[in-house]
């Protein structure tokens, strides 16, 4: 034991003589949760702004302009037909609706028409506009066909459903999607930081090797299994550090809520950190120099983090790259986080927890595999 602790604290002095490996592994995460920020943390809600051209001056039009601009976010502006082209083309307005003669006649009969939508940004604003517009036409058009051209009736029926008996409370809720998705882009570059850091602790080993220093220590009462242990011990406690600090600043300095339990976000990323020593430790096992096996870090985690879409979504890949990612076990450390954050219970997440001990079981069993009947420089198990 006192042979471990040495170890343990040999290889941590190593490490942290150099000042700058001490900003290289926990500052450097702390990019991800900047970099999340600049993506998303300027999002706010912008104000529409939308043209009215009136050729219909009836109740029924005017009623529906009034709606129209009662809708939050929209900024309504009564503009000429001959000045839509030169103030939609120039930004001043994102769309124009235009209400063309016969619109209130067409709405009393129950057969809306005589409407257009102009605008050249497409479907991201006219999609916007006509999820309330239309709405609302519908609900006076449904009143025009039980009228059936009863004006009478009609004009009775739309005075009560103006003046509907009924009160409607609103209540601002705030917008989490924005928290969700500048956790997603944090944790998904935190994953690649843990393995990038697995890997350059566990080049240790065969850096040690090849100044001989390894060796030497094995001259001692110090076995080999035990170096090993160190290793992955001291991973683990840098890691630990990662998630940690990575975490707290998330929460109390940026603020970003993560809507997960600290103790479960943890349990998840020591579980994935598990499985970045075992990659670590398979790819020093096949490495034949500290040079190879910086390449072979190098070309596995930045291909396989973009794969399984810590970067971005990995609904937005084509379904064959989806089907890829499953393959990966970064895919499933965010699968399992983005299923906490939609309100899933931690116990019925056991597959994915058993998914990524398997991958960790895995590549622990590979590496322990080829150390065993490694040859070229002394065993390590």
């Amino acid at each position: 034991m006192r042979d471990l602790v040495w170890l343990i604290r040999h290889t941590l002095k190593r490490t942290f003589s150099n000042k700058r490996n001490i900003l290289l592994y926990f500052g450097t995460p702390l990019i991800g949760i900047i970099i999340s920020l600049l993506v998303y943390g300027g999002s706010t809600a912008k104000d529409l702004h939308v043209g009215m051209v009136n050729h219909d001056p009836h109740y029924i039009t005017n009623d529906t302009i009034r709606f129209i601009k009662s809708i939050e976010h929209i900024s309504v502006t009564n503009v000429k037909e001959s000045e839509i082209d030169d103030k939609i083309t120039s930004g001043k307005l994102d769309c124009v609706v235009i209400f063309h003669s016969g619109f209130s006649q067409s709405v009393q009969e129950g057969r809306p028409s005589h409407i257009q939508i102009v605008s050249i940004r497409g479907t991201e604003i006219t999609g916007f506009i006509k999820s309330y517009l239309y709405h609302y036409i519908d609900n006076i058009a449904a009143l025009g066909q039980i009228a059936k051209g009863d004006e009478h009736t009609f004009l009775e029926m739309y005075k009560r459903y103006q003046q509907a008996p009924f009160n409607m409370s609103v209540h601002s809720l705030q917008d989490t999607s924005k928290h969700k998705y500048m956790t997603y882009q944090t944790i998904g570059y935190l994953l690649m930081i843990m393995l990038l850091s697995a890997g350059n602790l566990a080049e240790i080993i065969i850096k040690e090797k090849e100044n001989r220093t390894y060796f030497r220590l094995l001259s001692t009462p110090i076995n080999a299994k035990q170096y090993v242990l160190s290793n992955v011990i001291v991973n683990m406690i840098v890691m630990t550090g990662q998630i940690i600090i990575t975490l707290i600043m998330m929460d109390t300095v940026f603020h970003i809520k993560t809507n997960i339990p600290f103790w479960q976000m943890t349990t998840i990323l020591m579980l994935f950190a598990l499985v970045a020593i075992g990659v670590a430790l398979m790819t020093v096992a096949f490495a034949s120099s500290s040079a190879s096996s910086g390449a072979m870090q190098n070309l596995l985690t930045v291909p396989t983090c973009m794969l399984a879409g810590c970067f971005w979504p990995v609904d937005i890949m084509p379904a064959f790259a989806q089907k890829m990612a499953d393959f990966l076990p970064q895919r499933w450390a965010l699968d399992t986080l983005l299923k906490l954050q939609q309100g899933h219970h931690f116990g019925s997440l056991y597959l994915n927890i058993l998914i990524l001990f398997a991958f960790a079981l895995a590549f622990f069993l590979i590496a322990v595999y080829k150390f065993g009947r490694n040859h070229s420089v002394g065993n390590f198990l």
